[in-house]
């Protein structure tokens, strides 16, 4: 049986407004708050949300003629979707509370485990406290340094995907360019306000003194935990960030240094441009770190323009290698992170893990493999603060419909299931595919991709369907993922006989 979903591609040219004309234009629902829902992955609490009696049923859709790309969004069919397929096969009403995901890091508590990671969406004190208001946890603040930083123009450029959104995003910006008597006043307003958000002060230092002084200041002006940023790939010059991060002794000796400076928490944050993440982890618990952060951005070039021959983002004719984030790197996060929760020398570590992280269902996956918190930047740099309410109600309705009563629950779950190496995994069976010709359209991709990519186990037949030689077919699933309809899935399995 199909799962009933309704996808991103769905939505065709949804811009996810601000303001949206949509909703003004209805006067019965919220459109666009569904709208959203529907693409951050989280259709089921936007099904419970939806009344009852379906005010769709008979509308004339003036929320279609009032979009932005009028007549281009199906903003009817799918409110229409939501309330007769969604709608119909929920398993449980949107839970009542959010308890459930009230979770810690370091002993300290969170309202939920979602942040925002050191970077420019928690630079300011209306930024974060916006951020705050709008449900997120706490922030990461941008790293606090006493260099001077004077960023370059533009600093930004990014892969996009079919539909104009973001896929990878590249940056070459620095750290904090507020100075540290600023970045500490910024601190004592945020806790006064908002008592009860968790403030994560990200700071890089250039010797042990620094590191400690820093430490010691914002201990002092009221951060509940600090970050050591040994990991930004655009402050390498001179011996900082990733360069830090690299060689487990220098990570080992200014964490210390940072601990000499607090007594609060003391998370090191380290990059992924190693192979191995855990030296670098096991190095900051020795200098007494009470956590690790990860993953920082990946160092990247990206754009060569063919014209100009100058990489994005373009400065005066120049670039230069920067840090890369956004969807496209979280298998590469996820496999650090499982990493440090595979590691028996970690064990008890807090992990506050980033990387591409968009919707609930991205955390989710971080969380089961022994994430104790989440962080996010890009996500909010694309779509704003406002994607912490589907990351919140999502969250909340998954682990409610699983029948765990706290994030906790969920943490590591996955770790047993993953192997470094190919070594382990059972080979004697063969999954074939399986064609639902009620949803087959007959493009006849599965089979130029079999025939291509595969193992010409599937050919088209005279009324345009796809038909499997079972004999032919390896079980590799590369049709499933090329299907634009969603076709195939998963049917039985053939065994192997084993060679006597």
């Amino acid at each position: 049986m199909f799962e009933k979903k309704i996808y991103r591609s769905d939505m065709v040219r949804c811009v996810l407004c601000s303001d949206a004309p949509c909703t003004k234009a209805c006067g019965k629902i919220d459109p666009a708050r569904l709208l959203r829902s529907i693409w951050f992955d989280n259709e089921n609490t936007a099904a419970c949300r939806f009344p009852a009696e379906n005010p769709c049923a008979e509308c004339s859709a003036p929320c279609e003629a009032a979009c932005v790309r009028a007549g281009q969004v199906p903003v009817r069919a799918l409110m229409m979707r939501l309330h007769d397929e969604i709608k119909q096969e929920l398993e449980i009403e949107l839970p009542a509370s959010e308890e459930r995901l009230r979770t810690q890091m370091c002993g300290i508590p969170l309202e939920n485990p979602f942040l925002l990671s050191s970077s420019v969406v928690a630079s300011t004190y209306d930024m974060c406290a916006r951020a705050f208001e709008a449900g997120w946890a706490g922030a990461a603040f941008k790293t606090i340094c006493s260099m001077d930083i004077h960023e370059a123009s533009p600093r930004f450029s990014a892969i996009t995907g079919a539909d104009g959104t973001m896929i990878g995003f590249k940056n070459i910006e620095q750290l904090s360019d507020h100075s540290v008597a600023e970045n500490m006043e910024i601190f004592r307003r945020l806790k006064e306000k908002y008592p009860s958000k968790f403030i994560l002060a990200s700071i890089m230092g250039q010797d042990e003194a620094e590191w400690e002084q820093l430490s010691r200041l914002c201990e002092e002006n009221g951060a509940d935990a600090i970050e050591l940023n040994f990991s930004c790939p655009n402050m390498a010059e001179g011996g900082l960030g990733s360069d830090i991060g690299q060689v487990p002794e220098l990570v080992e000796r200014f964490t210390a240094a940072a601990k000499r400076g607090a007594k609060i928490p003391v998370l090191a944050k380290l990059t992924p441009n190693v192979a191995r993440m855990s030296p670098a982890a096991e190095a900051a618990m020795r200098g007494g770190a009470d956590g690790i952060a990860a993953i920082n951005t990946i160092k990247s070039i990206i754009d060569i323009n063919r014209h100009t021959y100058v990489s994005a983002p373009a400065v005066h004719g120049m670039s230069a290698v920067g840090g890369y984030s956004g969807n496209a790197v979280k298998p590469i996060a996820l496999r650090f992170i499982a990493e440090l929760g595979q590691n028996p020398a970690l064990s008890g570590m807090h992990v506050s893990a980033m990387g591409g992280i968009e919707n609930w269902s991205d955390a989710v996956e971080y969380l089961m493999l022994g994430a104790g918190s989440v962080q996010v930047t890009t996500a909010v740099m694309q779509y704003g603060y406002r994607i912490i309410e589907d990351l919140k109600s999502g969250l909340n309705y998954y682990l409610a419909e699983k029948g765990f009563d706290s994030v906790e629950q969920i943490r590591g779950v996955a770790l047993d299931t993953v192997s470094e190496t190919t070594d382990v995994l059972e080979r004697d069976t063969v999954i074939f595919p399986k064609f639902h010709r009620d949803k087959c359209i007959g493009c006849g991709r599965c089979s130029v991709s079999c025939a291509d990519g595969g193992h010409q186990a599937i050919r088209m037949s005279e009324d345009r369907r796809p038909v499997l030689d079972g004999k032919k077919c390896v079980g590799c699933h590369l049709c499933v993922l090329v299907c634009p309809q969603r076709a195939i899935t998963s049917s039985r399995k053939r065994i192997l006989k084993k060679q006597m």
